[in-house]
């Protein structure tokens, strides 16, 4: 990989972002790109970027190797520099040309929502590896998968990585042969710029409601909404669900860049104005089953009938929304039918409704369920099909991000819970305890009974061990994931499911 300095030039200008150059030899061809100081440099372009950038780091980059660096200031004559409007974008444009444009050798389905996006992306790349084996890629909350075989598939940190790190992955995807390309893009995605640039083949929105609002993410909710929406005015085909909130400010920013054709709605039970209605016939603690129907002219071209009926293996028929949207984009790439069905009817998705039998401790489900959208679908599916059945809640909140989760949670255990404990959830540089206490401080305590146990595997083990047959145990937030983060470290935890288990077999045998 390298990138010539001349060419940077040009893509700076192109995109207005350059203000200034100081350029011994444009014909330079710079071999590595790093925005980490502690990183090798050698003959490499360094990115000041961060609100927290340091002058130190720069010196640290220029020991280590660089030979150039771009920021938004002036900090050393030590080496050439291009001083750029917006070191992040600068990052993005060429950090894409710098792993020779790998985008443009990918089919790329980008999924959008305050709850789905997982889910969503795992439903499309079942679908599109049974179709395509060996050619599909995934970049989500969970899974960062670059390749067919084991070594290339790997935990991710962050919903949408670092834009040198995407680039780096979709150029890891196309070396390994992949054609397709599925990932999940966050608000702070457009926030940050990490997507800057890219165009996708298909854009997702899926729903939005208030959160990621706090001092470390989004100001306001509108500002939450507008890096939302770039996802459409970014993409080629939009697919939308048409009862998301501000649907009229989602669909216009769609129009902005796509015509009526390449734009498909999709709700659950509605007919009017929209071009696929789902319509649940059965659900349970094991699947749900539903019909998908075209509603529209352009929806039968792309469905060929009228109607089709679908069983999924995910439970909760809020997971039928999220399969209509992948059903939506396997069908735009030219899947077959029989393809999809089979693929949602073994679909699995980590850290999502995943159900544990007991003996005699109720029914457990461990879900990814962290906000208050996501956490009422589940909550409220669970109500419906089982309505004598106590919901007994484990959930934490995580510090220095999502800080109107809080309230949310307060806000669904008081309308849905029967029981909680809260506890621990990647608390950060926040002491656990006082994010407990502010979810605590506003339950309704005459509608939910709670207490607070901050150590995560005490509390999943004393709710567990607290409960009897009947009663329907939810571990909630946190999923699959393998650690807790506290203080700047990741620090080893065995994984809600994990948990869970072990405390089954130490306690039924």
């Amino acid at each position: 990989m390298s990138l010539k300095i001349s060419s940077a030039i040009e893509i700076l200008k192109k995109h207005d972002l350059l203000v200034s150059s100081s350029v011994s030899d444009e014909n330079l061809e710079v071999t590595n790109i790093s925005y980490n100081s502690k990183a090798d440099q050698t003959n490499g372009i360094f990115f000041c970027k961060g609100n927290k950038f340091k002058a130190e780091y720069l010196d640290q980059a220029i020991k280590n190797g660089a030979k150039i660096y771009v920021s938004e200031k002036e900090y050393s004559k030590d080496i050439d520099c291009l001083i750029v409007k917006d070191a992040s974008k600068a990052l993005a444009l060429l950090s894409a040309k710098y792993y020779g444009n790998p985008e443009n050798d990918l089919f790329i389905v980008a999924f959008t929502g305050t709850k789905g996006k997982t889910t969503t992306s795992y439903f499309l790349y079942d679908i599109l590896k049974n179709a395509y084996p060996k050619q599909v890629g995934l970049f989500s909350t969970v899974d960062r998968i670059v390749g067919p075989d084991p070594k290339d598939e790997f935990k991710s940190d962050l919903t949408t990585p670092e834009s040198l790190e995407l680039f780096r992955d979709m150029r890891r995807c196309v070396d390994n042969g992949l054609k397709y390309l599925v990932m999940e893009v966050s608000s702070q995605a457009y926030k940050k710029n990490r997507v800057y640039g890219l165009k996708f083949d298909i854009g997702g929105f899926l729903n939005i409601t208030p959160d990621h609002i706090g001092p470390n993410e989004h100001p306001t909710y509108e500002d939450y909404l507008n890096c939302k929406k770039q996802l459409m005015i970014n993409s080629k085909i939009n697919i939308i669900n048409r009862q998301t909130n501000d649907y009229d400010t989602v669909y216009a920013a769609a129009k902005e860049t796509s015509t009526d054709k390449d734009i498909y709605r999709f709700a659950q039970n509605e007919v009017g104005d929209t071009d696929f209605s789902i319509r649940n016939k059965e659900s349970n603690l094991n699947d749900s089953v539903f019909t998908f129907t075209a509603e529209s002219d352009k929806a039968e071209d792309l469905q060929e009938h009228s109607e089709y009926t679908y069983k999924l293996g995910l439970v909760g028929d809020f997971n039928e929304l999220n399969a209509g949207a992948a059903i939506i984009a396997a069908k735009k790439i030219g899947v077959k039918n029989e393809v999809i069905a089979d693929s949602l009817k073994s679909a699995f998705v980590p850290g999502r409704m995943e159900h544990i039998n007991t003996q005699s401790h109720g029914t457990i489900f461990v879900d990814y369920a962290h906000n208050y959208a996501s956490m009422n679908a589940l909550l409220s599916f669970i109500k419906r099909e089982y309505p004598s059945s106590k919901i007994k809640v484990v959930v934490g909140s995580p510090g220095d991000k999502g800080v109107s989760r809080r309230e949310g949670f307060a806000k669904v255990l008081t309308e849905l819970a029967d029981f909680a404990i809260l506890t621990t959830d990647d608390p950060g540089f926040e002491d656990p305890a006082a994010i407990c206490k502010q979810i605590d401080d506003q339950i309704d305590h005459t509608k939910v009974q709670v207490k607070t146990v901050l150590d995560r595997e005490k509390a999943i083990r004393e709710m567990i061990e607290s409960s009897s047959d009947d009663d329907i145990v939810v571990l909630a937030a946190k999923g699959n994931d393998a650690y807790q983060k506290t203080k700047g470290v990741d620090v080893p935890y065995p994984s809600d499911p994990v948990v869970a288990k072990k405390i089954l077999k130490d306690i039924e045998g």
